[in-house]
């Protein structure tokens, strides 16, 4: 894997990434997930359609929050 830079500077307070043409994200891309990974920062498509994700096959463990108790039911009044 070729390792490649980008300049970094600032606009107004805000820090700015330069990123090479390949590695840019489609044109139209308002916004993206930002993390750390150790030193690393990883940016990923936010993606505006979540209907991808939600067909795909991940899903939770059976045991995924079965230590979690349901909170009371709330008496509330009618107004």
């Amino acid at each position: 894997m070729q390792q490649r830079t980008a300049r970094v500077g600032k606009n107004n307070r805000a820090q700015v990434v330069t990123i090479p043409l390949e590695y840019r994200f489609p044109e139209g891309m308002k916004e993206v997930f930002i993390r750390k990974v150790g030193e690393d920062v990883v940016l990923s498509p936010r993606p505006t359609d979540w209907s991808g994700f939600l067909a795909s096959a991940v899903r939770v463990s059976e045991d995924f929050i079965s230590d979690v108790d349901d909170l009371p039911v709330q008496e509330r009044e009618a107004v």
